[in-house]
Order: structure tokens, then C-alpha cells, then sequence
């Protein structure tokens, strides 16, 4: 078995930006040398989330508004009164989502389904530098 690991860098407004990250991935499990595996898709922190969805205006739209709903950004939290961050809610809905998810390949390419793509979501109250961490296992 190989395991590869790969880091891709990118840049986030923040405040519930999504974004799609679905052909870097792809292109570090192609150049992986692993042919049949998975890929585990990590990202650092306790502010942001990965996941999977159709990446498409209406529903990104939709995922924000959902957030808001269950999270709102503007409600007192205990964590901004003991760090005065402002950022309470984003900890609360990267928690909900998850940090990671493991996506199998089969001959290089992601079993993604038709509309189905790779998604950071980050939550923070400013932009950020964010590092993606890729685990690729297999043969």
C-alpha cells in the first residue's frame, strides 16, 4: 500500500464562503501514483468544514441561509465574550459539519457522483489563509 500526503494552499473571505475544491483534489489523486484508493480531504482548524454537495448558485445560496437558521451570527455566545473574536458561531457550525471526509478513486479518478463536488465551507468573521491536507492511500 502507498500513502501519499499532499497540502494544496487557498484563500477564503470567510463568513460562510464556499468553495469548490474539487479539481485540486482530483489532480493531486492523479498525480499520486496511487491507482485505486482513497483520498481522506482534511482541513486544519475550528472555523471551517469540508463536505460534499451540487455546487451551484442556488444552492450555495441555500447552504449559507441553512446555516444562518440553525447558527445564527447574531446571538450572544460565550465564546466571544471570553475572546471578543466575534467568531462563536463559525466554532459552533464547523463542529456540526466536520473537519474531513474520505472520498475512495478507482483508475485516478474520484467516485463523486454527477453533481455531486468537493466543498470547503469556511466560517470565520475574516479571510483566510487555509491549508487543505490530503491523506491518498492505496495501490
Amino acid at each position: 500500500m502507498t500513502v501519499s500526503c499532499k497540502r494544496i494552499q487557498i484563500d477564503t473571505q470567510g463568513q460562510g464562503e464556499i468553495l469548490n475544491v474539487t479539481s485540486e483534489i482530483a489532480r493531486e489523486v492523479n498525480n499520486s501514483g496511487v491507482n485505486d484508493g482513497t483520498v481522506t480531504v482534511f482541513i486544519p482548524g475550528s472555523t471551517a468544514g469540508v463536505s460534499t454537495i451540487e455546487f451551484e448558485p442556488g444552492l450555495v445560496t441555500d447552504m449559507k441561509e441553512m446555516w444562518e437558521r440553525i447558527v445564527p451570527s447574531n446571538i450572544s455566545y460565550e465564546h466571544n465574550k471570553a475572546w471578543g473574536d466575534g467568531n462563536g458561531h463559525a466554532h459552533i457550525r464547523a463542529s456540526l459539519l466536520s473537519p474531513s471526509i474520505t472520498v475512495p478513486f478507482v483508475h485516478k479518478r474520484l467516485t463523486l457522483g454527477t453533481w455531486q463536488q468537493i466543498v470547503i465551507l469556511d466560517f470565520d468573521v475574516r479571510p483566510r489563509s487555509r491549508e487543505i491536507i490530503l491523506q491518498i492511500m492505496g495501490e
